[in-house]
């Protein structure tokens, strides 16, 4: 059985776009009385910050080693798994999923020995489009329609007790073992970015929305998790593309 040290060891919380210092404090205070110690920040308003230091009521070893990014996917590097939570219905065709059904895939991932990664959103606006992009399902937190204006720190709460208590239970029915873990984020981001622009020199869109597109097949490759093989596979075929859309061009 894996232990619940290490299981933690693997999993971060993403915090994107934090307006205020004193929801980063509360968000450490709350992981750490779970049993978790990582903590990611995307570009915070103002972090480090006294206020953030007062709410952490002691968790200042998770403030500490927090690690600050200016972009969502360097905070993701090395996952391989990234679940977004918005309390919000965005325009991107994601699954959904509740905070329990999120902490059994996670808890599978991890026991996996992959790293995993929760994001969560700017206290006002949430996740944004392009933010939910990079994960692989949305967590909604089942609050009531009326009044579903939940703290950032709250939420963080919300799904680090889940995971405390799928930890603490019996062990999740994994599924079955691949030869070779999924690639990490970085990875999907370099294929993503050689895709886009396989697309437009082979003239793929043709008057169609590039960016639609390219939020579909997102969802695509997410869903299929390729390894970093059937990545150098999948880069192999764009690179013939171009290079062949490059010899059509000359002629």
């Amino acid at each position: 059985m894996t232990d619940p040290h290490d299981l933690a060891a693997r999993i971060r919380y993403v915090l994107v776009r934090t307006s205020h210092p004193g929801n980063i404090g509360s968000a450490a205070r709350a992981i750490r009385t779970m049993g978790f110690a990582r903590l990611e920040l995307v570009t915070p308003h103002r972090f480090p910050d006294p206020e953030a230091s007062a709410l952490a009521a002691g968790a200042d070893e998770v403030l500490a080693k927090a690690g600050v990014h200016a972009d969502l996917v360097d905070s993701l590097a090395g996952s391989s798994l990234a679940l977004g939570l918005s309390a919000r219905r965005r325009g991107v065709n994601l699954p959904e999923i509740s905070p329990r059904e999120a902490a059994q895939q996670v808890l599978a991932a991890a026991a996996r020995g992959e790293q995993v990664a929760l994001v969560f959103g700017n206290e006002r606006t949430g996740l944004e489009n392009e933010e939910l992009a990079r994960c692989h399902a949305m967590v909604r937190i089942p609050s009531v329609d009326d009044f579903s204006s939940l703290n950032l720190s709250q939420a963080v709460q919300v799904m680090a007790y889940e995971l405390r208590v799928a930890m603490l239970g019996e062990t999740p029915a994994l599924p079955p073992v691949r030869d070779e873990p999924p690639a990490d984020a970085a990875r999907m981001e370099q294929f993503y970015v050689h895709l886009a622009q396989t697309l437009d020199e082979i003239e793929f869109h043709k008057g169609r929305e590039p960016t639609t597109i390219m939020l579909r097949l997102r969802k695509l490759f997410q869903r299929a998790q390729p390894d970093e093989r059937e990545l150098r596979v999948l880069h192999g075929i764009l690179a013939d593309a171009q290079r062949m859309a490059g010899l059509a061009k000359r002629n």
